[in-house]
């Protein structure tokens, strides 16, 4: 792959990795709650998700969810059930100062992270549009499909780090209990609200 359009390629991917969106929710509201560390297994699954989906698309049968709408529908429902639960899970997660001595409520797993992507249908339309716009064909197809996974894992760190920082230094700030959960609410409705971006 040419560097001008592995750059193009990363451009697309960034844009899809940094905005705002259900995965982004996760690792920021996982950070407040249980620090950067104890969030890493939910980025690390979130982005063996997204690698998993991108190599179905890349060797077809991602393509099934655009030759059958009703298969695609079927996943917006499952996706959108799944989101409300983590949405629930999220704003209503016990008080906890990370410094505490206490044995802390389990973050988020790491499957659940992995499973997200796959009823997430926003991460296969980025899969297909990935796979769609920069891979090449004949001999170059498997080199350029590793080259747009080298290009999810690299935006999938720098935008993992980047919200789960935030979210982290957001837990730090958050001295009372009342604005914890003032906060896990507000992230649980926006975890919630993105649930109107799988139907647009």
């Amino acid at each position: 792959m040419e560097p001008s359009l592995f750059l193009s390629m990363l451009g697309f991917l960034w844009v899809a990795a940094i905005t705002p969106g259900p995965n982004n929710m996760l690792l920021t509201a996982s950070g407040a709650n249980f620090g950067f560390w104890r969030s890493m297994p939910l980025m690390l699954g979130i982005m063996l998700g997204m690698q998993c989906i991108l190599l179905l698309v890349a060797f077809g049968i991602g393509g099934l969810i655009t030759l059958y709408p009703s298969l695609h529908f079927m996943l917006k429902v499952a996706g959108s059930l799944y989101l409300l639960w983590l949405a629930w899970k999220i704003a209503t997660a016990a008080y906890e100062t990370l410094e505490t001595d206490a044995p802390p409520p389990r973050p988020i797993p790491f499957y659940q992270g992995g499973l997200l992507q796959f009823l997430n249908p926003k991460a296969w339309l980025m899969a297909l549009g990935a796979v769609a716009s920069f891979s090449l064909t004949g001999n170059a197809y498997i080199t350029s499909v590793g080259a747009i996974s080298i290009g999810i894992v690299t935006v999938n760190i720098v935008s993992g780090t980047i919200w789960l920082g935030f979210g982290t230094l957001i837990g730090r700030l958050l001295s009372s209990k009342r604005a914890w959960t003032v906060f896990n609410v507000a992230m649980g409705l926006l975890t919630a609200a993105c649930v109107l971006l799988i139907w647009r």
